[in-house]
């Protein structure tokens, strides 16, 4: 039988390499899949891991009905007996609705990877409903890691430099480049009391420069 899987973890927790890894496994068995992304950060199209990985993909927009996807190229004669869905947080629930249909009426597995909360420590609705309908939500054993050493659970955003948690929920941003000035827009992984208290690794660098008080009063 056929499943909807979801496997989901913070930044930094190999779900893109896992994804890839999937495709991989599943490929040298002779099945035949499909790839899709969205709003990776190397760029439209294309599936990339923090591992130097990189896999071409059929670009997700809002548009994109997955039921007519899948029936269209069955019709057509093509073979497609997996789905690979990375960046799966960025889906519509509509869109988990049809990948939830591919599974059940066309039999076709589908793996979806994705992050539950976004900066504002809020559920994207893709992920919410894939929680609701996944016949299989798996936590990634890969442990991504706060700065100061504690497990990573909430992703914060920057903008030069300085963590905010107001804003547009999809903006990408360079999470790598530590080169030079801040990034407009990057993005951090935080333990939930440094996320709570907007404590991220540069400020708490900073933090801990400062001269020490002077012994006054």
């Amino acid at each position: 039988m056929a499943e909807l899987t979801f496997w989901t973890g913070s930044m930094d927790s190999g779900k893109s390499t896992l994804a890839l890894q999937t495709n991989h496994n599943h490929a040298a068995r002779g099945r035949v899949g499909r790839i899709f992304t969205s709003h990776d950060r190397a760029g439209e199209a294309v599936v990339s891991s923090r591992l130097g990985l990189t896999h071409d993909a059929e670009e997700v927009h809002d548009g994109l009905d997955f039921w007519r996807y899948a029936v269209d190229a069955l019709t057509r004669g093509a073979r497609i007996d997996y789905l690979i869905c990375d960046e799966a947080q960025f889906y519509t629930a509509e869109q988990v609705d049809q990948l939830a249909k591919v599974v059940d009426e066309l039999q076709i597995d589908v793996f979806c990877f994705g992050i539950l909360t976004d900066f504002r420590t809020r559920l994207f609705p893709g992920s919410a409903r894939l929680v609701e309908l996944a016949d299989r939500t798996e936590v990634l054993q890969v442990e991504a890691l706060c700065w100061c050493g504690k497990r990573a659970t909430h992703n914060a955003r920057t903008e030069d430099g300085v963590m905010v948690t107001e804003g547009e929920v999809i903006v990408v941003g360079d999470v790598d480049d530590h080169a030079g000035p801040p990034a407009e827009v990057a993005y951090e992984v935080l333990c939930r009391q440094h996320h709570r208290r907007r404590l991220t690794a540069a400020r708490a660098h900073a933090v801990s420069l400062a001269p020490d008080p002077l012994p006054f009063g």
